[in-house]
This record gives structure tokens, C-alpha cells and sequence, in this order.
């Protein structure tokens, strides 16, 4: 057991610098934070490189004994409250964090799926994470996200995956066009959320199908429009015209839900 009590600890500056995507990526991996997600990490084996402890946390009971044991069996560090306080990114942490390493680099696409999600620059970490859970909570694998989308392993992106991001292969595309290109050809149609169109959701059997969810201020780009074999949008009887990524996301994947239980 390792017991840490400077910020000057290069282990401690390695902690704080995983903040920083382009750190992140170089030593591939990222920063989970709470008791939820690291017994999340534990049950769905991820690799776990450390986790960190605060001081405090076994004195004030706040971690219960059953996950105790379980992370007794993982490399653990304990670090003063200060130290801790100095790592975290919550106003009020429970004690603990974890270092976990990310997926596979560029890991190969399912074709078995029925549905495969793709993201076309999402830029909102908020909303990149509600997608990642909702993605987890119909049953998908994986997920397709463009260079330009917000970086899947941020810290509020994590968060809000509430321990999705353990289950959903993140599959980040250097060009979305070509990467699509190549799916048509194992006979996957290509669909686009778009208000151009008199098609909704409800006009699409959602079998061998990619969902294609664009930016939140400019859509699908206009060259991956190109590709789409059908465009849907979302029916609404009010006045609003468009809906938040996440929301439509979770509306059109749980159309493709009730298709798949009828």
C-alpha cells in the first residue's frame, strides 16, 4: 500500500494531467471517479490500473465492506484529504477514484448488431454520455463517434454514462464518410435524423440499420447526408421543431426497441 501526501508526487501530477485529452490519449488511460463507477469498473472487469483512496474514506464508513474487499484485490494508493480534494472533479467526492485503461485502439466494428449507432461531431460531453447509457440500455455494443465529437473519456462524459462506458466498444472514426462507406457494404443502410423529410421513425424496420445523429447546432454534415439511404425526423404536435441530441437519440432507439419486442 502506497500513502501519498504531496502534489509534487509524479504520480499525483500523472492523476491531474489525465484531465487533459491529448494526455489521455497518449497513455491511454482515463480518470473514474465515485464509489457507483468504480464498483461498475470491478464488475465488468475493466482494467483497473490504480485506485486511489482517501485517507478518510475506510474512518468514515462511506465505502461498503463488501466493495472494500473487492478493491483491497486492485492496486490501491491513499492520498491525504488535501491531495485527494486537489484530484478530484466533484464539488463533494466520495473518497475514491480510479485509473482505468480505455479501449482497444481502433477496435473492429460488429456487424452482428442490428442497429449501430454513429455520432457525426456531438459536442456536448452531457449529451455524448446520455447517448453512451441509453446505447447500453437497448442492448447495443457499440458506438460509432466522428473526430470531431466531444472525447468520450472526459470526465463529465464518464460521469454521465453512470458505468455505460465500462460495456459500449467506442469506436472513433479519423474520417465518419469512409468508415460508413465501409458498413453499406456488409448491406447496413445508412439513416439520418433530418426535418427534411416526410419519413419518421415509425416508416423504418430498424433491422441492418445506422443511425446517424448530427451536431446539435448544424445537424448531419452535408457530405454524410450524401450516403443516407432514408431520412427520418421525429413527429411533434407542438412547436418546438427539434429536440436535444440525447432525447431524439433515446426516442428513435426505443421505436427500435418496441419493433424488437413486438
Amino acid at each position: 500500500m502506497q500513502r501519498i501526501t504531496s502534489k509534487e508526487n509524479e504520480w499525483v501530477k500523472h492523476i491531474k494531467k489525465l484531465k487533459d485529452k491529448k494526455y489521455r490519449d497518449s497513455s491511454n488511460e482515463y480518470v473514474i471517479e465515485g464509489i457507483k463507477l468504480v464498483e461498475e469498473a470491478i464488475q465488468e472487469k475493466a482494467t483497473i490500473k490504480q485506485i486511489i483512496l482517501c485517507e478518510d474514506c475506510e474512518k468514515n464508513a462511506v465505502i461498503p465492506k463488501e466493495l472494500m474487499y473487492e478493491i483491497a484485490k486492485q492496486e490501491c494508493i491513499y492520498v491525504s484529504e488535501n491531495i485527494f480534494k486537489y484530484l478530484s472533479e466533484v464539488q463533494t467526492p466520495q473518497g475514491i477514484l480510479g485509473v482505468i485503461e480505455k479501449n482497444g485502439k481502433n477496435p473492429e466494428i460488429d456487424y452482428t448488431q442490428e442497429v449501430i449507432v454513429a455520432l457525426d461531431d456531438v459536442q456536448d460531453p452531457g449529451n455524448l454520455g446520455t447517448i453512451l447509457r441509453t446505447v447500453d440500455s437497448v442492448g447495443l455494443t457499440q458506438i460509432l463517434v466522428s473526430k470531431g465529437t466531444a472525447d468520450s473519456y472526459n470526465p463529465k462524459v464518464v460521469r454521465s454514462t453512470m458505468g455505460a462506458i465500462f460495456r459500449i466498444k467506442i469506436i472513433e472514426c479519423e474520417d465518419l464518410k469512409q468508415t460508413l462507406k465501409e458498413i453499406k457494404k456488409h448491406k447496413f443502410e445508412i439513416i439520418i435524423s433530418s426535418l427534411q423529410t416526410e419519413n419518421t421513425i415509425y416508416d423504418v424496420d430498424y433491422h441492418k440499420k445506422v443511425i446517424v445523429i448530427g451536431n446539435e447546432a448544424n445537424g448531419v454534415k452535408e457530405e454524410i447526408q450524401t450516403l443516407a439511404d432514408k431520412k427520418i425526423k421525429i413527429p411533434m404536435l407542438g412547436k418546438t421543431e427539434s429536440l436535444n441530441a440525447s432525447v431524439a437519440t433515446g426516442i428513435i432507439l426505443y421505436e427500435y426497441v418496441r419493433q424488437k419486442r413486438k
